[in-house]
Formats: structure tokens, C-alpha cells, sequence
């Protein structure tokens, strides 16, 4: 019986060297295609994925281009679209690398809307910035008519942010089950999820402009569908305590306990990986593997021989 795993891409993992065609993010797609195509013998297998730089590409098209007869989409919309864009490079890959081993390839995108607290405190403190750089003039401004929060980016100009809210369901979990139960290879929770809420009346599903972060949807993903192992690939092998400096260290085999109390003193930076931390920490707690590396080492973390891996 076949372990069934969940891997989390970041957004910046289709994109080499800062490359945003399409073209470009396709071809870093295929090297992802192959390693799915030979996991797949082995593993059940759900991908999720991040979206920063492309919905930040679609938000600029939109902004950019808008007029009255086509206004400009908005941003769960953004994350829906952006969420086929991608499902699709992944896909393809998927299967022109299952092709290439002579075999047909069984692969879905699901369009994932992610449940969210409409109370959740991120809601009154937007942090996450999105979409292009503006002068202080033209941020202020477009704060005033379209009623955006800005704030200036590290220096770098001004930019719009959204609420981070914390995911809570997935709503097509249930499809998403039954998929990889047939042997699909399953492309799911993009983005970190299509943001919605539940109204009082009719519990109806509604969108809200906000951003979920891609891991800790992804770990919720993980923990509804009872994925034995969760995987956050990164663009480093291995966590590191003391990143960048002469005391830096590898992190290989570690206790969550271990890793709870590294990240108690501050170990890893807010916006790079704590938040593949935390999510590896809320998986390994519940029972499962948590694992953080890169896509060239994927397979041989699986095996336990490198990665960060962590367990109960």
C-alpha cells in the first residue's frame, strides 16, 4: 500500500533566475514533472503550490489595464486564475514526464477555495504585500478610492497589503480524497488556497481579498486528507540554524520538540522559512513526517539519507 505524501512547492520554485514568462516557468516545471513521475510508483501523491510572483503578474495586468467596460478582477479571482496557470504547467509536466517512461499519466488541478475566520485578527492587521511598488503620492491615493491598506516595503517603495488569515477547511477535500484513491496525482490548494468564508445565513461560501500562506495551507491540506508525510520544498537542502554565517548548521533528523525550541529563540526568519518550520511542526505533532528540502533532493529525503525530517 502506498504511502500517500503531500508536497508543498514555493512560488518562486518555477521561477530561474527571476524568468516570469511562461516558456521559462514551464521548462523549470519539467524538472518537478520528472521527480512526481518517479515518486509516483512508490507514493500517493498531492502537490500544492505557491503563487507569489504570478499573481502578483496578474494583479499588475489587471491594475494596469483596466477601464469600466472590463474592471479589474479582484484578488481571491487573481488567486483562482493564477491557480489554473500554474495547475496547468504542472500538469503538463506531469504528464510529458510520464510520457517520456512510457506511461500515461493520470493528473488533476482542483480549484481550492479555503475556508477562513472572517474574525481572524489578520483581518485587522493586513501584512502581506502584494502586487507592484508605488510612490508614497500614488499609494496614498489609491488607498483613498479603492480603500487599500499600503505601507512602504523594505525601503523599496509602496505597495498594497492583504490579511494573512490562518486556513481552516478545504472545500473540495472530499474530491481531492477520492481522486488519489483512483491514482490521480492531484494538483491542489494553489496559492495557498482560494480565500472564502462562511456567512451566517445558509452558511453560503463567500470570497474575501486576503492571502493564506502556501505551507500552512498545505499542512491543513495534508492533515485533511491523512497524508502520512508533508514535504515543504524550499530552495536549500536542509533547515539551517545560523543561516549565512560561519556558524552555520545543518538541520537532519530532529525531534519536534527539538525544533519547537530553536524556533522559541528566534532562529528563523518570519518572511523565508518559520513558516515551513511551523507548518512542519503542526504535521509532525499530529503524528505524521514533516520534511523540509529542496526539489534535487526530494526523493533521497523521502529515503531519509538528507533533508531536514521531523517527528514526533
Amino acid at each position: 500500500m502506498k504511502q500517500r505524501i503531500v508536497i508543498a512547492l514555493g512560488g518562486n520554485a518555477l521561477q530561474k533566475n527571476g524568468e516570469a514568462t511562461a516558456e521559462a516557468q514551464k521548462k523549470v516545471a519539467e524538472k518537478v514533472g520528472e521527480v512526481i513521475a518517479d515518486l509516483s510508483k512508490k507514493y500517493e501523491i498531492i502537490v500544492a503550490h505557491g503563487n507569489g510572483p504570478q499573481v502578483g503578474n496578474i494583479l499588475i495586468h489587471e491594475e494596469t489595464a483596466a477601464t469600466k467596460k472590463a474592471p479589474a478582477m479582484p484578488l481571491e479571482t487573481a488567486v483562482a486564475m493564477s491557480q489554473g496557470q500554474i495547475g496547468y504547467w504542472l500538469s503538463q509536466a506531469i504528464t510529458n514526464a510520464f510520457l517520456e517512461r512510457g506511461k500515461t499519466a493520470k493528473v488533476a488541478t482542483i480549484v481550492s477555495q479555503v475556508v477562513v475566520d472572517k474574525n481572524d485578527p489578520a483581518f485587522r492587521n493586513p501584512t502581506k504585500p502584494i502586487g507592484t511598488f508605488y510612490s508614497r503620492t500614488d499609494a496614498i491615493k489609491l488607498a483613498r478610492e479603492k480603500g487599500w491598506v499600503v505601507k512602504e516595503d523594505a525601503g523599496r517603495g509602496w505597495r498594497r497589503v492583504v490579511p494573512s488569515p490562518l486556513p481552516i477547511d478545504i472545500i473540495e477535500k472530499k474530491s481531492i480524497i477520492e481522486l488519489v484513491k483512483s491514482g490521480v496525482i492531484v494538483i491542489a490548494a494553489g496559492g495557498g488556497g482560494i480565500p472564502v468564508y462562511r456567512t451566517k445565513v445558509l452558511r453560503k461560501l463567500k470570497g474575501v481579498d486576503a492571502v493564506i500562506d502556501k505551507d500552512y495551507a498545505a499542512e491543513k491540506l495534508a492533515e485533511l486528507v491523512k497524508a502520512d508525510i508533508f514535504i515543504s520544498v524550499t530552495g536549500v537542502p536542509n533547515v539551517f540554524i545560523n543561516y549565512g554565517t560561519k556558524m552555520q548548521q545543518p538541520l537532519r533528523q530532529i525531534p519536534v520538540k527539538e525544533l519547537e525550541n530553536l524556533k522559541r529563540y528566534n532562529y528563523f526568519a518570519a518572511g523565508s522559512m518559520l513558516p515551513k518550520v511551523n507548518a512542519v511542526i503542526n504535521f509532525a505533532k499530529k503524528g505524521g513526517t514533516g520534511i523540509i528540502t529542496n526539489i534535487n533532493n526530494l526523493e533521497s529525503a523521502l529515503s531519509g539519507a538528507t533533508g531536514t525530517i521531523v517527528k514526533k
